[in-house]
């Protein structure tokens, strides 16, 4: 099985997710137990890391599609940041640069929260 691990770090009323590995069918229930995490504890402002994301499989972007609705409808986001080449295009295969906000760095994410 692929390696896959996340991490979440706070910075200020925004939380981020850091993702490593490969995200597929196998270890997609661990980003759904982050998402599910932070919507219990009412955090809804949240930016994605994939800097170290080697791989994204359909069943990992279900994950986003699954809780992006939930955490819209309390007032937040998510918003994605330094994806490699390889992964944004598998995003941008499938519209998802018109349903998130997509950033080049982890910085410039967690402003546009500030902006709302």
């Amino acid at each position: 099985m692929a390696e896959f691990n996340t991490s979440i770090s706070e910075k200020g009323d925004v939380n981020v997710i850091n993702l490593k590995g490969y995200l597929d069918a196998h270890t997609a229930p661990a980003l759904e137990n982050n998402f599910t995490q932070l919507i219990e504890n009412n955090k809804f402002k949240i930016v994605v890391n994939f800097q170290n994301l080697a791989y994204i499989s359909s069943a990992g972007l279900g994950v986003f599609m699954a809780y992006i609705e939930n955490i819209r409808e309390n007032k937040g986001d998510i918003k994605l940041t330094n994806m490699s080449d390889k992964v944004f295009n598998i995003f941008d295969l499938l519209g998802f640069p018109l349903l998130y906000e997509i950033y080049k760095s982890e910085e410039e994410a967690i402003n546009k929260f500030g902006a709302i």
